[in-house]
C-alpha cells in the first residue's frame, strides 16, 4: 500500500494543523513496515518543527508551493500524475482538487468555521467550506481527532457514520517526559494563538478577579504568536500579563512542566493540543466545559464555563490555594495523556488506511 499525505501544512504559518501533519506522518513512517508514506509536495525530510516559519529552507518551500499552486489550477490533472503511484491520497485544505484514479481521505480537525464563522476570518470560512464540499463530503473515508469532532461531522456535514473513524492526535514524548523550566515567579501559563476562539479577553478579566494575594504570587504567563484580530488583547495581555510572544517547539516543554496551573479557556476546540500536552507533563489544567474538551481530559482537569470570568476565576483559586487538589488533577491527567501516544495514533491511522485499499 503506498499512501500519500499532503503535508504542504510543513511549508506555511501554522499550530496545530502543522503539528499534528509533522508528528503523524513520521510515526507512519516509522511503523509502515511493508507500506510507503509519501508526503506531497515532494517532502522526504520534514527538517525542524518551527511554526513560524516552513520547516525546510526558503527555496525548496517556494518550488513546493509552486507545485502546490500548479496542480491547483481548475481543470489541471497534474495532481493525478504526481499520484500515480499511490493508492490513496490524504488531502489537507490546501489543495482544491480531488483527485480522480485513487481513493480519497481526509482528517477533520473541528467545525468551527460551521458552528462559530464569526470567530474565524471570511477568507477561512471560504477555504474550510470549499475544502467540504470538493473534498469532505466526497472522501472514501476520514478521520475525525475526536468523538466530538465525529459528532460535528455526521451532524453539519451529513457524513455516513461508517466513513468517519475517530482517531486521537498524538502528544510528543518531549512532554511525558519535560522537566520544569525556572522562573523567578509561579506562574499560571496559557500557551496558543492570539485570536478570538481562544477567548483571552476572558481570560483576562478572570485574572482582574482574583485575590491582589493571588496576583502577587503568582505571574499570569500568555506565550504564543499574535493571531487575526489580535490587536486589542494584544495590548491588554502587554500590560495585564507577562507576555513572552512565539516560544520555540524545543523549549515549551519545559515551560509548560513549570506552571502551578495551565489555563486554557477556549471556546470550541476540535482536540486541543495544548490542554493535552499540559496533561502530558503533569501540570494541573483548567480548561473549557465546552466541545472536545470534557472528552479530551476526562477527569484529569477542571472544567468551567469559559464565557464566565467568575467561573474561571474561582476556579483558578481552588487549584491555586490547593496544592493537594492541583496534584490530584495532575495526576488523573497524566493518567489520561497516556491515551494520546503517536505510535499508537499511527498504528489505527495505517489500519484505517489499508481498510480503506481493501487490504
Amino acid at each position: 500500500m503506498r499512501v500519500t499525505i499532503d503535508a504542504t501544512s510543513a511549508l506555511l504559518r501554522s499550530a496545530g494543523i502543522k503539528s499534528y501533519t509533522y508528528h503523524w506522518v513520521q510515526h507512519l513512517r516509522r511503523l509502515a513496515a511493508g507500506d510507503r508514506i509519501d508526503a506531497f509536495p515532494y517532502l522526504d525530510d520534514f527538517g525542524r518543527l518551527d511554526h513560524e516559519v516552513s520547516t525546510i529552507g526558503f527555496l525548496p518551500t517556494y518550488a513546493r508551493l509552486a507545485l502546490l499552486y500548479f496542480v491547483n489550477a481548475p481543470g489541471n490533472p497534474a495532481l493525478d500524475w504526481v499520484l500515480r503511484d499511490s493508492d490513496i491520497f490524504h488531502a489537507s485544505n490546501q489543495v482544491r482538487i480531488a483527485p480522480r484514479l485513487i481513493k480519497l481521505t481526509a482528517t477533520v480537525h473541528d467545525l468551527t468555521c460551521w458552528l462559530m464563522p464569526e470567530l474565524h476570518t471570511p477568507g477561512n470560512v471560504r477555504a474550510d467550506k470549499s475544502f467540504a464540499e470538493k473534498i469532505l463530503c466526497r472522501a472514501n473515508g476520514l478521520i475525525a481527532v475526536s468523538e466530538n469532532t465525529r459528532q460535528d461531522a455526521i451532524q453539519l456535514l451529513k457524513i455516513p457514520p461508517d466513513r468517519i473513524r475517530t482517531i486521537y492526535s498524538g502528544i510528543p514524548q518531549e512532554y511525558f517526559d519535560a522537566q520544569p523550566s525556572k522562573r523567578h515567579r509561579p506562574y499560571v501559563l496559557y500557551v496558543g494563538t492570539i485570536e478570538p476562539r481562544k477567548n483571552l479577553e476572558t481570560l483576562l478579566n478572570a485574572w482582574r478577579r482574583l485575590s491582589a494575594e493571588h496576583r502577587k504570587e503568582f505571574d499570569l504567563v500568555i506565550a504564543g504568536p499574535p493571531g487575526w484580530s489580535a490587536e486589542q488583547t494584544m495590548a491588554r495581555i502587554r500590560t495585564e500579563a507577562t507576555y513572552l510572544g512565539y516560544v520555540p517547539e524545543a523549549d515549551l516543554p519545559g515551560l509548560v512542566a513549570g506552571a502551578t496551573v495551565f489555563v486554557y479557556p477556549s471556546l470550541y476546540e476540535g482536540f486541543g493540543f495544548p490542554v493535552a500536552q499540559a496533561m502530558a507533563a503533569k501540570v494541573a489544567v483548567l480548561t473549557s466545559n465546552n466541545s472536545c474538551l470534557p472528552e479530551i481530559t476526562a477527569g484529569g482537569a477542571l472544567v468551567v464555563d469559559p464565557r464566565s470570568p467568575d467561573e474561571i476565576a474561582q476556579g483558578l483559586a481552588r487549584l491555586l490555594e490547593s496544592e493537594s487538589l492541583r496534584n490530584e488533577i495532575a495526576g488523573k491527567g497524566r493518567s489520561r495523556a497516556e491515551h494520546f501516544r503517536w505510535e499508537t495514533c499511527a498504528a489505527q491511522s495505517l489500519d484505517f488506511f489499508r481498510q480503506i485499499a481493501g487490504r
